[in-house]
């Protein structure tokens, strides 16, 4: 069995903010497969559903941000979860440009707090990652404000896009192919 964690904000002020792009993506997995995420447990909003035949738990922390590590350890204590293995955490990332994916076994949390937390709470670097790429502050612009503002158009339909690429590695990764996951989306999008 997989948890399969998006990172981002509750309450429908942040839906579809830069720093949402985590619930975004499990929000694709839940529409896709028919995964109805309703449950409130371990601090968040969860279901459990099967996607390419594999069990898996999707969840939305509902903690804040900076706050995830607290549900997803919940959630990995309670399913007795191998986190190198079997977790795979979905967030957003300032720098990689806008549709930008990086797929990793491990790390270190990048400055992202909410990735932070999860490491201090789990207390290993080593579990499955989606980082997906929101773009870098505009100079002179507060960082809080940017993660927490909305994309412009032109970003937004590339960042869609992202997305379901996201949503497409966590089938492969959810199938023990990590490595696959990472030489199909591990390219750089390049602004036109």
């Amino acid at each position: 069995m997989y948890i399969v964690a998006g990172l981002g904000n509750p309450t429908k002020k942040y839906e579809h903010t830069r720093h949402n792009i985590g619930f975004d993506v499990i929000q694709c997995l839940a529409d896709q497969y028919n995964i109805s995420m309703n449950t409130k447990k371990f601090k968040g909003l969860c279901s459990m559903g099967m996607i390419e035949g594999v069990k898996v738990l999707l969840l939305q922390p509902q903690t804040f941000m900076n706050l995830s590590g607290n549900s997803i350890r919940e959630a990995v204590d309670f399913y007795k979860c191998d986190t190198k293995d079997e977790l795979i955490v979905v967030y957003d990332d300032i720098d990689l440009e806008p549709g930008s994916l990086r797929i990793r076994k491990k790390g270190s949390a990048g400055g992202h707090n909410g990735m932070k937390d999860i490491i201090a709470h789990l207390g290993t670097q080593e579990f499955l990652r989606i980082r997906v790429g929101v773009g870098g502050k505009p100079e002179g612009q507060d960082l809080v404000n940017h993660v927490l503002g909305h994309f412009s158009q032109e970003d937004r339909k590339v960042v869609e896009e992202a997305v379901h690429s996201a949503a497409d590695a966590v089938k492969l990764m959810v199938q023990g192919q990590a490595d696959a996951a990472m030489n199909q989306y591990n390219k750089k999008v390049v602004k036109e």
